[in-house]
């Protein structure tokens, strides 16, 4: 277990601060419907911008994705599914989507952010969630994108999420619906940031996430004052530890929940270096 209290440098702090501009402020890609069946429902609602300056979705019946390609390269990049969080009633898409989607262009990666169906609905996220990785790998050489180097990335809600994809992967949660549903779901790797839901106060992983040999490596980022959370991630970290599959988990002192990559005084800041770097000498 990687436990890590180093105060971010003023450079990490410049460097994080750059991706605050989100990707949808500089580009304006067609988001892409999951199903084929969904495409007319009524139009998710975006509710007020909060104090954080958080821009939140409400009412995703129309499930889609929206592909941010890495930049300058003509060899297939490798690429993560972004799922933002909001507790499964909203999605923090700006904080938790564009703007991952722009820090993973900045090393090197496609991303993929997903916007999966909210409010309360967790099968139908998992669904969604299982659907995007397929259509992803169907069109990997179209969107010029690895797929044996395709990862999942969630915060909170969206971390449990992806935690709950990476171990459900073997079979899909829904009749097939076409060639997409033959590919794999599985991710290749998983990156879960302040993730929700994992488990409880007795460090017992949530029935729903079961861990196995085929669970994909890991990297976790968490903080001791976000008490609600911490348990499931150190439970879910040593569910991987006992498989005997490569995880990475970092402990921070304070920094609480929901921060995204935004820099503030907290050693918490330091994660996107710490991600990136694991991405390099793994992915």
């Amino acid at each position: 277990m990687k436990i890590n209290h180093r105060v971010p440098s003023a450079a990490v702090l410049a460097l994080v601060l750059m991706y605050n501009v989100s990707a949808s402020e500089q580009t304006n890609p067609a988001a892409i419907y999951l199903w084929p069946d969904r495409t007319s429902r009524p139009g998710e609602q975006e509710l007020p911008v909060n104090q954080k300056n958080v821009r939140r979705i409400t009412d995703v019946s129309s499930p889609s994705m929206t592909v941010y390609p890495a930049p300058g390269t003509h060899q297939a990049a490798p690429a993560v599914m972004v799922c933002p969080g909001g507790g499964y009633g909203v999605l923090a898409i700006n904080l938790e989507g564009t703007e991952i989607a722009e820090w993973l262009n900045s090393i090197g990666f496609t991303a993929v952010v997903l916007k999966y169906t909210v409010p309360k609905n967790r099968d139908g996220a998992l669904q969604d969630a299982q659907r995007a990785m397929g259509l992803i790998r169907l069109h990997s050489q179209e969107w010029n994108i690895d797929p044996a180097r395709l990862g999942v990335m969630g915060f909170s809600a969206g971390g449990h999420l992806s935690a709950r994809l990476s171990t459900t992967c073997e079979t899909r949660s829904y009749p097939p619906v076409d060639e997409a549903d033959r590919l794999s779901c599985r991710p290749d790797f998983t990156m879960l940031i302040y993730p929700a839901y994992l488990g409880d106060e007795t460090y017992k992983l949530s029935e729903e996430i079961v861990v196995t040999t085929n669970t994909p490596p890991a990297f976790v980022v968490q903080t001791q004052d976000d008490r609600t959370f911490i348990n499931g991630s150190i439970a879910y970290y040593l569910a991987l530890k006992k498989q005997n599959i490569p995880a990475e988990i970092h402990l921070f002192p304070s920094g609480g929940h929901g921060y995204g990559l935004r820099p503030s005084d907290k050693p918490v800041s330091h994660w996107p270096e710490l991600a990136a770097q694991w991405l390099r000498n793994n992915h």
